[in-house]
C-alpha cells in the first residue's frame, strides 16, 4: 500500500463548535493516520476563488465563499497508507444529512455546507491543494 498525503480543511462550523480536536483525534487514534502539518488561518477571496474555481459558476459559490470566510479554518496534511481514500471514507458524503453515523459528517455535520470538513478527493487533487496552503518547510 502506498503512503500518501492528503489535505483536510476543518471548516468554520467545525471551528465554531470546537470540534477540531475531535476530528483530528479520529484520524490519529481511530485510523492510525499521522498529522504531517497543521495550521490555522482566515481565508480571503483570492484563495477561495482559486480553491473553489470548479464551483465558480454554481449558484452556491458566493454563499460558500462567505461561509468559508466567516471564521478561521484549520488546515492539516494527513499522512498514511492510502490516506486519500481512508480520509474520504471517514468524512462520509458531502451532505451531512445523507452521511451515515460513524462518519465525521454523519456525526458532526448539519447539511451540505456546514459539513465540518473538506478533504482532497484524489491523490492528484491533494498534490495541488497541499502546496496551496503549506510550504514544504511546514510539513514534517
Amino acid at each position: 500500500m502506498a503512503i500518501e498525503r492528503t489535505l483536510i480543511i476543518l471548516k468554520p462550523d467545525c471551528v465554531k463548535k470546537k470540534l477540531a480536536g475531535e476530528v483530528l483525534k479520529r484520524f490519529e487514534q481511530t485510523e492510525g493516520l499521522r498529522i504531517a502539518g497543521l495550521k490555522m488561518k482566515k481565508l480571503n477571496k483570492k484563495i477561495l476563488e482559486e480553491h473553489y474555481a470548479h464551483h465558480k459558476d454554481k449558484p452556491f459559490f458566493k454563499a460558500l465563499c462567505k461561509f468559508m470566510k466567516s471564521s478561521p479554518v484549520v488546515f492539516s496534511v494527513i499522512e498514511g497508507e492510502n490516506a486519500v481514500a481512508r480520509v474520504r471514507d471517514m468524512c462520509g458524503p458531502t451532505d451531512s444529512k445523507q452521511a451515515p453515523k460513524g462518519t465525521i459528517r454523519g456525526d458532526l455535520g448539519e447539511d451540505v455546507q456546514m459539513n465540518v470538513i473538506h478533504a482532497s478527493d484524489s491523490v492528484e487533487t491533494a498534490n495541488v491543494e497541499i502546496p496551496r496552503f503549506f510550504k514544504k518547510s511546514e510539513l514534517f
